[in-house]
């Protein structure tokens, strides 16, 4: 991965972590799987235990390679304090025109998106139309439904 990866100070503790765990932990438990399964002996083509093992093992090892890719190329978004114009990092409150809920999102980059934590992409459509957007804006988001407008209530 030669793209740099924008990551917040927590995602970048939260990837940290979970390679961390990968392999210290997930890595050990998948070999005793893989040993346990070969020690049952009889052909390996037919264990199905042995081949779960590896299998997981196969996705693992992929995780761990996509973890360590992601964090050569981190580069780390800082609060600027700045709170004028939406930019990386920045948590914004929005109301959808038409409706009466506010809704809040963390602007990231696509390696820390969670949609489900309010955290989305700067790639992704909404994280796009965002960006450089100021307190009272509309911003029009181009959505499978149609246009969304989106009115800009706070950046903090």
């Amino acid at each position: 991965m030669s793209e740099v990866q924008y990551l917040t100070p927590e995602g970048l503790k939260n990837i940290e972590a979970r390679l961390k765990h990968l392999l210290e932990v997930r890595r050990m438990e998948v070999a005793e799987r893989l040993r346990l399964a070969l020690e049952e002996g009889g052909d390996l083509s037919e264990n199905a235990e042995y081949e779960d093992a590896k299998n997981e093992q196969a996705f693992i090892e992929g995780e761990i390679i996509r973890l360590e890719g992601i964090l050569s190329s981190a580069q780390i978004i800082e609060a600027t304090g700045r709170k004028d114009a939406v930019s990386l990092g920045s948590v914004i409150t929005v109301m959808e025109k038409g409706s009466k809920e506010k809704e809040v999102y963390h602007l990231v980059g696509s390696a820390e998106a969670n949609p489900r934590e309010g955290k989305i992409s700067i790639e992704s459509p909404l994280g796009k139309a965002l960006f450089g957007a100021k307190v009272g804006e509309q911003v029009k988001v181009h959505a499978p439904d149609g246009e969304l407008i989106f009115v800009i209530k706070s950046i903090a």
